[in-house]
């Protein structure tokens, strides 16, 4: 009868990715374990075949990559990058689009787990450590994106968020809004909690009053769904500023839709700058985030980790958000000065051929 992984994992008392470590990853299990798995594989004689050994590794040149959503070209864009670094070291890529779910996340955590991918890329809902160590303890390596690291014992790739809160109000402060209204996503989605402190360290500074609107998920539905909130406010902001950019399109044809001028009479900025905002009824200003590098780079730095190169440290890569101006922002005196000016026009107008038509 031939001897598999599993029966040495039961004889031994342990887990079958414990006993995959002792054989391919022996550093990361206890010397007390090694030696019983061990001892196990002698005495049944166990020797895998080359296929088998790469699949109880991790060896199957698989590498995961979980996102919040995959129908947001941001994140297609990442995985983009992340597919072309890995095809050229010959990986494929299993894709697990969470949608902005903790449970769901979980649970895909689990699937890589049982699937033995080599390593995974995550941009997680939350930074529970629970889930990094979960799969580090199975010998999978990690690396976050779009995501900063909480630790040392992974690699890293974001982009600096706080700066692009930041940005974005300082754009909106320079076209003198001083009554900005801030569409966040959830604030257990650290991106959105990182723009968000950007926003209130520019408003403090520039003592400006952030109105913020908070979204349950941080898609072109919720935007649109957030135009009501935003009607309702007592004292309606010039501007508005949006956690990425499916929320501000939303935002932008909800608005549209009831005939308010963007941007005569509100301005609206984004963040992300996908390849649909310069296509926008109204071409959105954004924060531009470079989400094929974020792919690449994240990618690189797993591949280093997973191949064993001895040169590999674990970095934490940051970038920097840039603005990207288009039609969406004006500058609110202007704005108002052609308003008085159409107004004026109009009435001329009325009276002209109003009298005309008595006449």
């Amino acid at each position: 009868m031939k001897i598999s992984l599993r029966d040495i994992a039961k004889k031994a008392g342990v887990s079958v990715g414990t006993a995959s470590n002792v054989l391919n990853r022996p550093g990361i299990v206890s010397p007390e374990t090694a030696k019983r798995v061990q001892q196990v594989i002698e005495e049944m004689g166990y020797n895998p075949n080359g296929y088998v050994k790469q699949m109880t590794a991790g060896h199957s040149r698989t590498l995961g990559l979980v996102v919040p959503n995959v129908s947001n070209p941001f994140f297609a864009e990442v995985a983009r990058g992340v597919e072309d670094a890995a095809a050229k070291k010959n990986y494929a890529v299993f894709i697990c689009n969470t949608g902005e779910s903790h449970q769901r996340e979980e649970r895909f955590m689990s699937v890589l787990i049982e699937q033995m991918v080599k390593g995974v890329l995550i941009t997680p809902t939350s930074l529970k450590p629970g889930h990094i160590k979960m799969l580090k303890e199975r010998g999978i390596s990690v690396t976050l994106i779009d995501a900063a690291g909480k630790t040392s014992t992974e690699c890293s790739v974001s982009v600096n968020d706080i700066r692009g809160g930041e940005i974005a109000i300082e754009h909106l402060a320079s076209l003198h809004h001083t009554n900005i209204a801030w569409v966040c996503g959830p604030a257990t989605i650290p991106q959105a909690a990182d723009r968000s402190k950007g926003v209130a360290a520019a408003a403090k500074s520039l003592k400006l009053k952030i109105s913020a609107i908070t979204t349950g998920t941080m898609t072109f539905a919720a935007g649109e769904e957030a135009v009501e909130q935003f009607l309702a406010l007592d004292s309606r902001p010039t501007a508005i500023f949006c956690a990425n950019d499916l929320l501000a399109l939303g935002m932008m044809r909800g608005l549209l839709a009831r005939g308010i001028r963007i941007p005569d009479e509100i301005s609206i900025i984004g963040y992300d700058d996908i390849e649909f905002a310069p296509s926008a009824a109204v071409p959105l200003t954004s924060i531009a985030q470079p989400a094929y590098q974020l792919g690449t780079v994240a990618a690189q730095l797993l591949l280093s980790e997973c191949e064993g190169i001895e040169t590999h440290a674990h970095q934490e890569v940051h970038f920097q958000p840039e603005l990207v101006v288009r039609n969406s922002t004006r500058d609110v005196a202007s704005a108002r000065a052609e308003a008085v000016v159409r107004r004026e026009y109009a009435h001329l107008a009325t009276s002209y051929f109003g009298s005309s038509g008595s006449a």
